[in-house]
């Protein structure tokens, strides 16, 4: 594996981190208050940002680690996963959240209210593992 530059995936890090808290600020408290054109627009805008983040601090690792070119964002977390830097479990989950980033980006008008309020209010935890995971890597790597 390459030299890791583990200074720029720290800051990818925290600028995950930093949307994550955008999350909570503007999280509704209830899917009716959800509902309103302009929270649903935020919402959305910010849990792609997450995603897309989350996908970038991928490639990052991937080409730090010269773990190979990927065919596509789907290998990136078949090649994470190989090389020990994430869980098999989490592969799936980053193939999950790379579907829902799909469907905001090039779906727009099909977006799912109730899929999104939920990832939203329950699928954080997965990209607070997902940094946990990548900073347990990269102390055991120092």
């Amino acid at each position: 594996m390459g030299d890791l530059d583990r200074e720029r995936v720290l800051i990818k890090i925290d600028e995950l981190e930093s949307y994550m808290r955008e999350v909570e600020l503007i999280l509704p408290a209830s899917f009716e208050e959800y509902s309103k054109v302009e929270k649903k627009r935020a919402c959305e805008r910010v849990l792609q940002l997450v995603i897309e983040t989350t996908i970038d601090i991928c490639h990052l690792l991937v080409t730090e680690l010269r773990l190979g070119l990927p065919a596509e964002e789907d290998d990136l977390f078949g090649k994470l996963a190989s090389a020990g830097v994430v869980t098999k479990a989490m592969e799936d989950t980053l193939r999950s959240m790379k579907g829902l980033r799909n469907v905001l980006v090039h779906e727009y008008a099909k977006v799912d209210d109730d899929l999104v309020y939920k990832a939203m209010t329950t699928r954080m935890k997965d990209f607070r593992l997902f940094a946990e995971e990548i900073r347990t890597f990269l102390r055991f790597r120092a």
